[in-house]
């Protein structure tokens, strides 16, 4: 079953529950939740912080057996409760190999 609002989706997503790493930059890295991925960006969840609108953060996932390192500006960060937010990263620098494993693994990208 599509997720909820998968037709107006600019890029195909995977689920995922995967721990990743995150920071800004030149900051400590800190752990979150992956919730799902595309060739476009990342949506986690993170406990104990405070992230704002278009702070730019540096993730590293799992994509399949490879690691990846990307950076991003949050587009959106709600938060869930009084602990953790979810969060939605928009990549701006990800490794071309990478890009090409999402695109792969999601099946190309959504008309």
């Amino acid at each position: 079953m599509p997720e909820r609002g998968s037709e107006r989706r600019k890029y195909a997503r995977l689920a995922t529950d995967q721990v990743i790493s995150f920071s800004e930059i030149d900051r400590p890295d800190r752990l979150a939740v992956g919730k799902n991925l595309s060739s476009g960006g990342i949506r986690f969840e993170a406990v104990g912080c405070e992230i704002a609108l278009g702070d730019q953060l540096r993730v590293t996932f799992n994509v399949g057996s490879e690691t990846v390192v990307a950076t991003g500006s949050v587009v959106w960060a709600t938060e869930t409760d009084a602990f953790s937010m979810d969060i939605g990263l928009e990549f701006i620098e990800i490794d071309p190999r990478a890009l090409e494993l999402l695109e792969q693994m999601a099946g190309g990208v959504d008309a």
